[in-house]
C-alpha cells in the first residue's frame, strides 16, 4: 500500500522488521503466550539490530529519525499476529523510554539511554492506578521530599512490561494541586518496590502486565525526571506518540486480518463454491479494506504533522478513537468469515480478535478520545 510519505529507506526498514518477525517471532510466540511474556533475549536482538533507538540521539546509539520513520517501524512491527509481542516492544520504544528522551538530564541520558537503546534494559511507565486510568490527574501515588531522597508510596495497576522491566518511569503527586505531579526514575530492585502481582488478561498474552507497589521507596533526588510538579504535562505530551503507535498497531491487525481472511474465503468451499463467490462476503471485506486505507492515510498525515511540529492533539485523538473502533469491526468481521475455525484457540484470527479488543480501551478509551476532540472545536 503506497503512501506519499514513504521513502525507499522506509521500505528497507519495513523489510528488515518483516524478516525479524518471520524468523524470531511467529514460529516461537505461541510458547510466549503460555509463558505470559516475551523473552528478553528476543528484545535484546532487536536492540542489537538498532531498532530500539530510531528517534533517539546518536550520542547514545540512536538513529535520530523522525516521527514518520517511527510510524513505519510501529506499523511494520504490527504485522506480527502476536499483539503481546507488539505491545511489549511499543511500550519500550514509544510509551516509556520517550519520557527519558524528552525530559532526562545529560547525566540521566548518559546513565540509562545506551542500555535502553541496546535492549539491555527494558522500560515501563507507571501512570494508571486502581482508581485512576484515563483521568491521569486522579492518581494517588505520592512522592515526598526527604533530604537527598524522594519517598514514593502507592500502587500502580495494568502496567505493561511491569513484571520483567528493568527501569520504570513513575508518575506521583508532589503537591496537593490536581495536576501537581512529577515523574521519577525507579530501578528494579529498589528496596520497597515490588511487583504486587502479575495480571491475567483476555488478550496480549505474550505481554507481562503487573500491579506495582511502592512502600516507602527511597530514590535519590537525581531520579526526578523533568521538572518538579510538571509531570502531568509530560504525560500529556507523550500521549501523542503513544496513541499514534496504538493506531499503527490497530492498522497492522486490520491488514493482517484482511490478508488471512481473503486467503481463507478463496479456498474455503461452501455450497459448491468458494466463500469469496458470495457477494455479501466480498463486499463486506471490500468495505473493511476501504476503511482501513482511509484510516491509514489519516495516520500518516498525523505523523507528518508531528514532523512539522503542528499541534496534533485533536487529530491524534480522532485517530485513536477511529482506529480503536475500526480494528474491532474489521477483525470481528474477518473472524466471522472463518466460521467455527475462527473461534479456535491458537489460530491467528482468534488471537487477533482477542488482542484487538483492548485497542479501544488502552492508551485512552474511545469515549475519552472523542471528548478530547470535542473540547477543541
Amino acid at each position: 500500500m503506497d503512501s506519499i510519505y514513504i521513502t525507499p529507506e522506509h521500505e528497507l526498514l519495513r523489510e528488515q522488521i518483516a524478516r525479524f518477525i518471520a524468523r524470531e517471532v511467529e514460529p516461537h510466540a505461541l510458547a510466549w503466550e503460555d509463558a505470559g511474556f516475551t523473552p528478553r533475549e528476543v528484545l535484546r536482538k532487536m536492540g542489537d539490530a538498532g531498532l530500539f533507538g530510531l528517534m533517539y540521539g546518536s550520542a547514545h546509539g540512536g538513529a535520530e529519525a523522525d516521527a514518520l520513520t517511527n510510524l513505519v517501524f510501529a506499523e511494520a512491527l504490527s504485522q506480527s499476529t502476536f499483539g503481546g509481542f507488539i505491545i511489549t516492544v511499543l511500550v519500550h520504544t514509544d510509551m516509556a523510554s520517550p519520557h527519558l528522551h524528552h525530559a532526562g538530564t545529560a547525566a540521566q541520558l548518559d546513565k540509562y539511554m545506551p542500555d535502553v537503546i541496546a535492549g539491555r534494559k527494558i522500560t515501563a511507565v507507571g501512570i494508571t492506578e486502581p482508581g485512576a486510568g484515563s483521568d491521569v490527574a486522579g492518581i494517588k501515588t505520592t512522592a515526598k521530599r526527604d533530604g537527598d531522597h524522594w519517598v514514593l508510596n502507592g500502587t500502580k495497576l495494568f502496567i505493561t512490561n511491569g513484571v520483567h522491566a528493568d527501569l520504570y518511569f513513575i508518575a506521583a503527586k508532589t503537591t496537593s494541586a490536581r495536576h501537581g505531579m512529577s515523574m521519577f526514575i525507579v530501578e528494579k530492585g529498589t528496596p520497597g518496590f515490588t511487583v504486587g502481582r502479575a495480571l491475567k488478561k483476555s488478550g496480549w498474552l505474550s505481554s507481562d502486565t503487573a500491579e506495582l507497589v511502592f512502600d516507602n521507596v527511597r530514590i535519590p533526588v537525581a531520579n526526578l525526571l523533568g521538572e518538579e510538579n510538571k509531570g502531568f504535562y509530560s504525560v500529556m505530551k507523550n500521549f501523542q506518540t503513544e496513541r499514534i503507535a496504538l493506531a499503527a498497531m490497530a492498522i497492522g491487525h486490520c491488514t493482517q486480518a484482511l490478508k488471512m481472511t481473503l486467503d481463507f474465503v478463496r479456498q474455503r468451499q461452501a455450497f459448491g463454491a468458494p466463500l469469496f463467490e458470495k457477494q455479501t462476503i466480498r463486499q463486506r471485506l471490500a468495505m473493511c479494506d476501504a476503511k482501513v486505507h482511509a484510516a491509514r492515510a489519516f495516520m500518516y498525515d498525523c505523523a507528518w504533522r508531528v514532523t512539522q511540529k503542528h499541534d496534533v492533539v485533536q487529530q491524534v485523538s480522532m485517530l485513536k478513537a477511529l482506529t480503536g473502533e475500526l480494528v474491532n469491526e474489521v477483525v470481528q468481521t474477518c473472524q466471522q468469515f472463518h466460521g467455527g475455525m475462527g473461534y479456535m484457540r491458537e489460530t491467528a484470527i482468534e488471537r487477533l480478535w482477542r488482542d484487538a479488543r483492548v485497542l479501544a480501551i488502552g492508551g485512552g478509551a474511545t469515549e475519552v478520545m472523542l471528548d478530547e476532540v470535542a473540547k477543541r472545536y
